[in-house]
């Protein structure tokens, strides 16, 4: 049932409920509700729900805005008054967990450990995410490119191409991405052309991509309109020397014009893994 309408859009209130951080609730209630063009959810998110005390503020905040409940609570009896307390409000709720752990319960033939935010452990894969996290940081928009060799990815592209983004979204999922700007009558950095270990792509967009994203950004700066950077005929002739670029050295291109970033990366780190492959057959 939708509990509020503007215009024509309605609303609903959405309950995600966490002993953990959220991440994995508010992912996939955001997948589910990109599916629902008309309607909108307000996200009411509680992390770190791991006793009665906190648990109370959730079940005072489903009174005052019923609507539907999404949690990963591994704490059985907190998830059963989280149940509760959603059937006397009438609210539909859901364990997002319980169906997949079912699955790996059968398959395995072993129970699994409650543990509350069990995959945010400081294990050696959390330390590479920071690690990669570091080397991006301090290499966007070209910073430091004498040692690009030591990156996993390197993004070239002309500028608004989503190059710091994409970077550091790769960068979370643990891969030292470097980005490089392509910018007329400025050189690339001495060691771009000659890297040898990381897969280089090159991020385009459509002209007309480009100039609506540059003109957005000059009125934020109040820069003047008549500059170059905004001009359609100076960004196609970008665009045309970043694909000489890349067609020169056989780098990979992604147009990003309709894509949004975890589209991009995703794309990107199947590249990589073909990259990987051919590097240990050479």
């Amino acid at each position: 049932m939708i509990g509020l309408t503007d215009l024509n859009r309605n609303y609903f209130h959405l309950h995600l409920v966490s002993d953990s951080t959220g991440e994995t609730l508010i992912a996939v209630s955001r997948a589910a509700a990109a599916q629902y063009e008309t309607v909108s959810a307000i996200e009411h998110v509680y992390p770190l729900i791991r006793n009665e005390a906190q648990l109370d503020r959730v079940i005072v905040g489903l009174e005052n805005a019923p609507g539907i409940v999404l949690y990963t609570l591994v704490d059985q009896v907190l998830a059963r008054r989280l149940e509760t307390a959603c059937a006397d409000f009438g609210c539909p709720c859901l364990s997002v967990l319980d169906p997949v752990l079912s699955i790996f319960q059968a398959y395995l033939g072993l129970s699994y450990t409650h543990r509350p935010g069990a995959q945010h452990v400081l294990n050696s894969d959390y330390f590479k995410r920071i690690d990669a996290l570091n080397y991006t940081m301090m290499h966007d928009d070209g910073q430091q490119g004498q040692d690009l060799d030591a990156a996993d990815i390197i993004l070239v592209g002309v500028s608004r191409t989503s190059k710091t983004p994409t970077s550091i979204y790769l960068a979370n999922r643990g891969y030292k991405t470097a980005n490089v700007p392509l910018v007329p009558g400025i050189a690339t950095p001495a060691g771009l052309e000659t890297v040898k270990k990381p897969l280089v792509v090159g991020l385009v967009a459509s002209p007309e991509r480009i100039v609506q994203i540059r003109q957005n950004r000059l009125l934020t700066l109040n820069a003047p309109e008549n500059s170059p950077y905004i001009d359609k005929t100076a960004v196609t002739e970008e665009i045309a020397h970043s694909r000489r670029l890349c067609a020169r050295h056989n780098w990979p291109m992604i147009d990003v014009s309709r894509r949004s970033i975890e589209e991009t990366a995703a794309a990107i780190i199947d590249l990589y893994r073909d990259h990987l492959r051919q590097r240990e057959i050479s």
